[in-house]
């Protein structure tokens, strides 16, 4: 039976909205529970998660660096300030695809000055050149640094892409946090540098939890760690505006899987053993597979807009690790297909979640899901 969006309605009090992420990183709240035994529900620490896991299971997690990806800019012909947001670099290495929003109206032809970390011109130009649905392309112009060098220039103008709400609830609690910090924080701690500046707008947040003495904790159980890159873009928190779930437009992101994890997902599945996927972004790469690994000998780099929902049948996932999301979210539809019983039971945990004080979303704590 289709579902519909309003099953993943949820109450949650402004305060339960994280505003930063406790230290250290593993000392966050875990709820453990599990897809097999609806009796099982244990709150735990993040920095327990060994205690969970087993010789030869497969722990995957995504790797993506998050830009500096926040733009501030000053039109050129009127003065008027212009947010945006990088989204990625063009075939055309000094052309980036944007997201824009100004008071006044923006159009083809029009040249916007990039300002620096304290609101001064960068020296570096973005001239809007085409509308990609509701997206702007613009070609990056310098004097001081090659405009090809997305990631150099996006360090000089860029700002950590936090989530509205987090910016939102800090400003209601009147706290200011140097973005520095939050640019370490809101990576993973062994995040891959971008090649072609590919990257993500926004974390893959439950990677953050990972400390290395945690990741060493889990080596010593003989788990074995491997990672996925999928590049995270904003379409991941676009709230679900249809009715039923099937039916919202879904998001397109790439994600890049190597042919040395590729086969050691294989050998996990043949070998019966678990893979445990870290944060919906890295199940959602993982599920972007064929169900037949076997013609993948290069590995895959590629596109995906799947749309996982209650009643999909997973493939290479049998655990996940994750935050808690936003409700009406693509992301909540995701967590709950993990579950036989569905939106009902995560709903169900969540109520418990909030009942004791969980933190929430992108800085908040975290849930496994057993098998």
């Amino acid at each position: 039976m289709p579902l519909r969006v309003e099953t993943l309605e949820y109450p949650l009090p402004e305060a339960l909205i994280a505003c930063e992420p406790v230290s250290p990183r593993d000392s966050a709240r875990l709820m453990v529970i599990s897809r097999s035994d609806p009796s099982l529900l244990e709150h735990r620490r993040v920095s327990d998660l060994p205690e969970y896991l087993v010789q030869g299971d497969l722990l995957v997690r995504n790797r993506t660096w998050v830009h500096r990806a926040k733009l501030t800019a000053r039109r050129t012909d009127t003065g008027g300030n212009v947010q945006g947001l990088y989204l990625d670099q063009c075939a055309e290495p000094d052309h980036w695809l944007a997201m824009l929003k100004s008071n006044g109206k923006l159009r083809i032809g029009q040249q916007l000055e990039l300002l620096d970390h304290t609101a001064n011109p960068a020296g570096v130009f973005a001239t809007i050149t085409d509308r990609v649905d509701d997206h702007w392309r613009l070609r990056i112009t310098s004097d001081a640094i090659d405009p090809a060098d997305a990631n150099q220039i996006l360090d000089l103008v860029g700002a950590t892409p936090l989530p509205p709400y987090i910016t939102r609830r800090r400003k209601d609690l009147g706290l200011t946090i140097d973005d520095d910090t939050d640019q370490d924080w809101y990576r993973v701690i062994d995040a891959m540098n971008p090649i072609n500046a590919h990257g993500s707008v926004a974390a893959p947040t439950a990677g953050l939890h990972f400390t290395n003495d945690l990741l060493e904790k889990i080596k010593a159980r003989g788990v074995e760690d491997t990672s996925v890159l999928l590049h995270v873009g904003m379409g991941t928190f676009k709230p679900i505006e249809a009715e039923l779930i099937s039916d919202h437009p879904m998001h397109t992101e790439r994600f890049a899987i190597t042919a040395e994890t590729i086969g050691q997902l294989q050998q996990a599945h043949a070998q019966r053993r678990r893979v445990i996927a870290v944060g919906t972004t890295t199940a959602r790469a993982l599920e972007s597979l064929p169900t037949d690994l076997t013609p993948i000998t290069n590995g895959i780099d590629s596109d995906t807009s799947i749309l996982i929902e209650p009643g999909y049948t997973w493939k290479h996932t049998d655990a996940l690790l994750t935050n808690f999301h936003l409700p009406r979210s693509t992301l909540l539809a995701m967590v709950a297909a993990l579950l036989p019983e569905g939106v009902d039971r995560l709903l169900d945990v969540y109520k418990v979640a909030i009942d004791n004080k969980y933190r929430f979303y992108s800085y908040g704590d975290a849930m496994l899901v057993l098998p």
